[in-house]
């Protein structure tokens, strides 16, 4: 069993910038892959960004390249998604969700691969 708290959202202006952190705790030696995924209200959720644990190997979305970064803390096994550059349309609420059952192949873009999910942190960029 795996347990996320996912944190750092906040009300931000275009332009600024944001951490967003997602902290394991539980079996997470079974972790394989950490992903970021968002959600506004009327659309379907959409793949940010992941990273798979044991290489530190990232997939981006489209939009999420060259604006976003995540990153892995292995010793407190902790992903971070650092957010530059934001804009009105990154307004969501923002999750982040653990693979620690076997997949194969790996799907990291796909929420249905992921087993465990945080509870979700607003961000909201105004103009």
């Amino acid at each position: 069993q795996v347990q996320l708290v996912d944190s750092g959202g906040g009300s931000v202006q275009a332009g600024d910038s944001l951490r967003l952190s997602c902290a394991a705790s539980g079996a997470t030696f079974n972790v394989k892959a950490l992903g970021w995924f968002r959600q506004t209200p009327g659309k379907e959720r959409e793949f940010v960004a992941a990273v798979v644990w044991s290489t530190g190997s990232q997939m981006y979305s489209d939009f999420a390249k060259g604006r976003f970064t995540a990153s892995r803390d292995i010793v407190q096994t902790t992903v971070y998604l650092q957010m530059n550059s934001l804009r009105p349309e990154d307004t969501a609420v923002y999750s982040c969700a653990a693979i620690h059952r076997q997949r194969t192949p790996l799907r990291l873009a796909d929420a249905s691969s992921y087993d465990s999910w945080g509870q979700g942190t607003q961000v909201t960029v105004s103009s």
